[in-house]
């Protein structure tokens, strides 16, 4: 008779209640941090900024990288998105969106692009010029330039009539804001070589208002350009913080001017046309 043993199998250790909750509690952390973490990794780098906020007047090469810079691309990927969106745009722009860019908090999601975010800035540029009752880009030109030069939101109607005005009498604007856009600059001074830089954009030179709007404007400025106070003004000069003088008297003028040079240590003073 053979010997046969029979091989008792004993029963593993159970989990006690407490384990299965830790071991509950640790799944779901692993699933937490899996849809968390995976998203990113398909996205290919770190979260996007929730929202892209535009300050007025800001220029258009500001607005596109701070739209790469939200949207974590590499730069120069929104500027190439404008030259190839199909924006709604008026003929005399000839495709440019400088002036249509609309400043606004704008928010981001997982699937805004270059051109989403584009499109949107311009539709919403288009929706406040309708309802501040502007059709004109010569009037966007002029608020881009008022945006630019004005020390403060109430100088710029005021700006918008010496504009107005010099245009009027056939006068060069000489605005150093154009000229600034012309050098890809921002500086309180100008140079006389400065003034012969060649650039349709540079209103010491040419006559009348620049091809483009030189940045993009907000309310303020709009408003202030489709409807300038009236006033007989053709010069200003900030003097000092709150401080700019518009009068249409040349001696005037001067005499501000030079108030003005005794003071350039002072990083607030502005230029404006001298002449």
């Amino acid at each position: 008779m053979s010997d046969v043993r029979r091989t008792v199998r004993r029963p593993g250790p159970r989990l006690t209640r407490t384990g299965r909750l830790i071991l509950v509690v640790c799944l779901c952390v692993l699933v937490f941090l899996a849809v968390l973490i995976v998203p990113r990794l398909f996205r290919g780098g770190p979260e996007r900024a929730a929202k892209l906020t535009i300050p007025e007047g800001r220029r258009a090469t500001q607005v596109y990288a701070a739209t790469d810079k939200a949207l974590r691309l590499a730069d120069g990927t929104t500027a190439k998105a404008a030259r190839t969106t199909r924006l709604s745009l008026p003929d005399e722009a000839k495709g440019n969106p400088e002036g249509y860019l609309f400043p606004a908090t704008y928010p981001i999601d997982r699937d805004t692009t270059p051109a989403s975010l584009l499109t949107t800035m311009v539709e919403t540029a288009n929706l406040r010029l309708a309802d501040y009752g502007i059709a004109s880009y010569r009037t966007v030109v002029i608020a881009s330039i008022a945006q630019a030069e004005a020390d403060r939101p109430g100088d710029m109607g005021k700006v918008a009539r010496v504009i107005d005005n010099r245009l009027a009498k056939g006068m060069p604007l000489q605005m150093d804001s154009t000229l600034n856009y012309a050098l890809d600059r921002s500086t309180l001074h100008t140079s006389h070589a400065d003034t012969k830089t060649d650039s349709p954009y540079n209103t010491y030179e040419h006559r009348g208002l620049p091809p483009t709007p030189i940045d993009n404007p907000g309310a303020d400025a709009l408003n202030a350009a489709a409807a300038p106070p009236p006033g007989d003004w053709l010069y200003f000069v900030t003097v000092g913080p709150g401080d700019t003088r518009f009068t249409a008297d040349y001696q005037v003028h001067l005499k501000n001017v030079r108030e003005f040079n005794a003071g350039q240590q002072s990083p607030t003073a502005r230029r404006s046309p001298v002449t």
